[in-house]
């Protein structure tokens, strides 16, 4: 079986980072950015490509699967905290976010799976990160004005809304 995750991985990181310097420039507001992300989110899913996944049962995992994912992970998360005084908090903060669990997630199950399981990954992970928007969305709107408690409480109870609409969303048009 031909692969393609290394060229689609290394494209994928080549437009987070453009994106990243490109946005961590724009004077945008949290509204304008929010309404970007679920923009941006909805082109994800109309360029996404459809593929079948036939049915069949869960493939044996190799013994070193969830070791490997988990140092892959780890190593990303100890580089972005050794380099995060160097960057400065603007661009840790606009680095953070990095999807660095879609692309283990993706990377791991197209090379176990193929790439129609790994295309649904992405999809399930793109109705999910509504709920992200959600989360930081009302966080910045109420972090000044209400506290932390009640922000965070808020931002919670907004992203499982929203996840809960994604997963409806997800059964029912599947």
């Amino acid at each position: 079986m031909r692969t393609h995750w290394p060229p689609a991985l290394a494209s994928g990181v080549g437009a987070f980072t453009l994106s990243t310097f490109a946005l961590g420039s724009l004077p945008f507001s949290l509204v304008p950015m929010a309404g970007l992300a679920v923009a941006s989110l909805l082109v994800t899913q109309r360029l996404l490509p459809r593929l079948a996944v036939a049915p069949r049962a869960a493939p044996r995992r190799p013994w070193w699967d969830i070791p490997a994912r988990v140092v892959v992970t780890t190593g990303f998360v100890v580089l972005l905290t050794g380099v995060a005084s160097h960057l400065g908090p603007k661009l840790t903060g606009l680095l953070t976010p990095f999807p660095l669990y879609a692309a283990s997630l993706v990377v791991f199950t197209h090379a176990l799976e193929g790439p129609a399981p790994a295309a649904g990954v992405l999809r399930g992970l793109l109705l999910g990160l509504y709920s992200f928007v959600g989360f930081f969305l009302t966080l910045g709107a109420l972090l000044e004005r209400a506290g932390i408690a009640a922000a965070f409480a808020a931002a919670v109870v907004v992203a499982l809304a929203v996840q809960g609409v994604a997963l409806w969303t997800l059964r029912h048009h599947s």
